[in-house]
């Protein structure tokens, strides 16, 4: 073997180190292996939650978001839509209903959700990081999520006094508000109405029922599609049979705060506008020997408060027959006086009109029209039509009485111009209104913050002078 000139042999070489050398030696290599576990440990503690998680998950995509989009959905905004997605990394790629980790531009987790390949709401998140570190049992796990939630969202309702002796008839889910964006669930009695506008929904829809069916005193469970909607989350429900929901049909007897109703189950949305609950019950505080006219009034709910409260005159208007047939029925299931309380099939304009010409005027006037605005882009003339209407109802209110006015029309609710539309009415009539009351829907209708878009009743009670 050759050696350098002068050079040691290797063994020559390591005894001939002073052993305080060699000691140096020895506690610099020490402290290199204790910085690089450390180091390991750091980045372990440093993984998120999700990240973690996901480890272990093969085929996981990641929707990535752009630069700039990331806050709004870290502070809870539940829907991304695909204008603030950058790209999709995964392979194959997600299909739709497919759980994805949601990702910032580094692409550091910050929540997952439900995938939709084809709606402009391209994921609804169902769960934060934050969320994750906390309660790490129902991560990226569908089925436990929505164990989880619907027993948070019975357990709010019980802390709301619901149900009760004197109320049966409530929203058990609110979508957004109870952080299953896409799913409503109402309760009337026994039964359990679900409202399914996402395809995710569809999709879990055994887990879904399996969950609600274990809810206290339900026996029947009735599934509803919004076949439109859905067409827009690319299902095509229309002509979809429907083996497994409930065999209870036709209606279902209700009780909210004493008073009773037939809920239609093929009726309007779930059946039953829960939502106007606690605006129905202040009517009847209201009503005590006053000639009341509640417009629009589908089955008759304000004006049965009304007559409930001791009013001596109520009239009920609606253009569906079938509508008032509940109605009438509901006057019956009360036990009402027929000669204090009664329902006439006629349009609300036609018969303002009519009321106007004959100089006929109430004390007290509810209108609470169909949704006029279901979008803002059809805002402008939406405003025209709620305009005539308030004008038209202003003009039969007596001077000095009330009136109850509502929109359901979300898009009017978050723009805030629904009182400014109600002063419009006012300045086109001559009147002069003041607003005494200002309310939206039941408190079992929880609204996310993170998500005003789930903001949608508005309902003013005012005088008109």
């Amino acid at each position: 073997m050759l050696r350098a000139c002068g050079g040691a042999s290797p063994a020559a070489a390591a005894a001939a180190v002073p052993a305080l050398v060699r000691a140096r030696l020895a506690k610099q290599a020490s402290s290199a292996a204790h910085a690089a576990a450390t180091a390991t440990a750091s980045a372990s503690s440093s993984l998120s939650a999700l990240g973690e998680v996901a480890a272990g998950r093969k085929g996981l995509a990641r929707v990535v978001l752009k630069k700039g989009k990331t806050q709004i959905f870290r502070d809870g905004s539940p829907m991304v839509y695909s204008g603030a997605i950058d790209r999709i990394i995964g392979r194959p790629p997600p299909k739709t209903g497919d759980v994805v980790l949601v990702a910032d531009g580094a692409e550091k987790p910050i929540g997952w959700g439900l995938y939709n390949s084809v709606s402009m709401f391209c994921v609804r998140l169902m769960q934060l990081e934050e969320e994750a570190k906390r309660d790490p049992t129902c991560a990226l796990n569908m089925e436990r999520l929505l164990e989880a939630r619907i027993l948070s969202a019975v357990d709010l309702r019980r802390s709301l006094g619901l149900p009760s002796v004197h109320t049966n008839a409530y929203r058990l889910i609110n979508s957004e508000g109870d952080r299953l964006s896409g799913l409503i669930v109402d309760i009337f009695a026994d039964v359990a109405v679900v409202a399914s506008s996402a395809a995710w929904v569809e999709k879990y829809r055994h887990e879904i029922q399996f969950l609600v069916n274990k809810v206290s005193d339900v026996n029947h469970i009735k599934w509803r599609s919004s076949t439109d909607i859905l067409k827009e989350e690319g299902l095509d429900v229309s002509e979809q049979k429907d083996p497994e929901s409930s065999s209870h049909c036709g209606t279902v007897e209700v009780m909210e705060n004493d008073v009773l109703y037939l809920v239609s189950l093929e009726g309007q949305k779930t059946g039953f506008y829960a939502d106007q609950r606690e605006n129905r019950h202040f009517i009847s505080t209201l009503s005590k020997d006053q000639r009341v006219l509640d417009l629009c009034c589908y089955s008759g709910g304000f004006a049965l408060n009304a007559a409930k409260g001791g009013a001596n005159n109520v009239i009920g208007i609606d253009s569906s027959a079938s509508a008032l047939d509940l109605a009438n029925k509901n006057i019956i299931l009360n036990k009402l006086d027929t000669q204090r309380i009664s329902f006439v099939k006629e349009d609300a304009t036609a018969f303002m009109k009519g009321a106007i010409s004959r100089n006929e005027v109430w004390d007290l006037v509810i209108l609470d029209p169909p949704k006029l605005a279901p979008r803002k882009k059809v805002l402008q003339s939406a405003s025209g039509m709620y305009r005539s209407l308030n004008a038209l109802a202003m003009q039969v209110v007596k001077p000095g009485g009330l009136l109850m006015t509502c929109s359901c029309s979300g898009a009017m609710t978050q723009s805030g111009l629904f009182l400014r539309t109600i002063q419009g009415a006012a300045s086109m009539t001559g009147r002069k209104v003041t607003v005494l009351r200002q309310a939206g829907a039941a408190c079992d209708h929880p609204v996310d913050p993170a998500y005003p878009e789930g903001r949608y009743l508005s309902n003013y009670l005012l005088r008109v002078t």
